[in-house]
């Protein structure tokens, strides 16, 4: 019984292995082209989950976090430029030891924007500035729509890989702003009924990303791209993702409090910081990297990243939950 209400816990990652292994399984059913067609229908699923996202975003709460611009100026130099550097300077070293698609799948894992949901929930349970995460992961959603093609162009244009910038600038745009701003302007109209339903509004998301990711898997099998991947190379690689965000979270933490921002600032710093979007991540490499069959290769940093990024900001959390309890009691004993 418990392990049924473990895997109904977290039914999401318990997905992604089952389409990985339905992937192997059936590849010419999910593949793009195939009969069913799910690139297309992916595609739409996307558009469905971006309009939602818009549709629950708050104005007010974004206009209430505007004005601390610190805490902006360190959350998106954190997102755009020091994940962005870990490519530079370790590059070379993902190229020699890897095979190429799996190296350019950190190297886009590196300059993918922050998660919305997640970073606000995970600042909100930890007693965060959630409007000024709600602001930051929103940023970092319409700056990624415009960096993240720019800085593929840049890094992996020097190694062959061919990127026209501006159409993946505008079928991005098509893909996730649009729906977004849909969404923002039917929130008066649908809000009421979208919070009716949250239950089934919030997992929406989750089934879309399964679908790519079996689409993504199929293609990656029936075209026998996982025959030179090993079992040593995919621990390696949940290796990296670890050491990654544990000394990306642990850096953040450190210059927040050389900034001097209180705890709810470095709260939110550190969640929106450190975060790499799965859900807009999936579609815009879909957009960037096309039907290439490599696809599900260049996918599994991001894919690896997510689960340990949830697990571990999660217990994160709660420290900074008996972190704030703490300073309050400090607070009432003063005079």
């Amino acid at each position: 019984m418990n392990i049924i209400k473990k895997i109904k816990k977290e039914w999401f990652l318990v997905g992604m292995v089952a389409a990985i292994l339905l992937a192997i399984i059936t590849p010419d059913v999910g593949r793009s082209g195939g009969f069913i067609h799910l690139n297309q229908l992916t595609g739409i699923g996307v558009a469905i989950v971006f309009f939602l996202h818009g549709l629950g975003l708050s104005p007010a709460a974004i206009k209430a976090g505007i004005s601390n611009w610190r805490l902006h100026i360190y959350i998106q130099l954190a997102t755009f430029l020091l994940y962005p550097l870990i490519w530079v300077v370790f590059g070379d070293s993902f190229l020699a030891y890897m095979p190429p698609a799996l190296a350019f799948g950190f190297c886009y894992l590196f300059v993918l924007p922050s998660t919305i949901s997640s970073s606000v929930a995970m600042t909100s349970v930890g007693r965060g500035n959630v409007p000024g995460a709600i602001f930051n992961a929103s940023l970092s959603s319409i700056l990624g729509v415009f960096i993240t093609p720019l800085l593929i162009q840049l890094f992996m244009g020097f190694e062959g890989v061919e990127l026209d910038l501006m159409a993946s600038v505008i079928s991005i745009s098509k893909l996730l702003l649009l729906p977004m701003i849909a969404g923002q302007i039917a929130r008066p109209f649908l809000l009421a009924l979208a919070e009716k339903h949250k239950n089934i509004v919030g997992k929406v998301d989750k089934y879309v990303i399964l679908l790519i990711v079996y689409n993504a898997f199929c293609d990656s099998v029936a075209n026998g791209i996982w025959q030179e991947f090993s079992l040593g190379l995919l621990v390696t690689s949940f290796v990296i993702c670890t050491v990654i965000l544990l000394t990306m979270v642990h850096s953040l933490q450190w210059g927040a409090r050389r900034c001097k921002f209180d705890l709810p600032d470095e709260v939110a710093a550190v969640f929106c910081g450190t975060k790499k979007t799965l859900a807009a991540g999936i579609p815009m490499a879909k957009v960037i990297f096309g039907a290439d069959p490599k696809l599900g290769m260049i996918l599994l940093p991001i894919m690896l990243y997510h689960p340990i990024q949830i697990f571990y900001c999660a217990m994160l959390a709660n420290r900074y939950v008996k972190q704030s309890e703490k300073n309050q009691q400090l607070a009432a004993k003063q005079p």
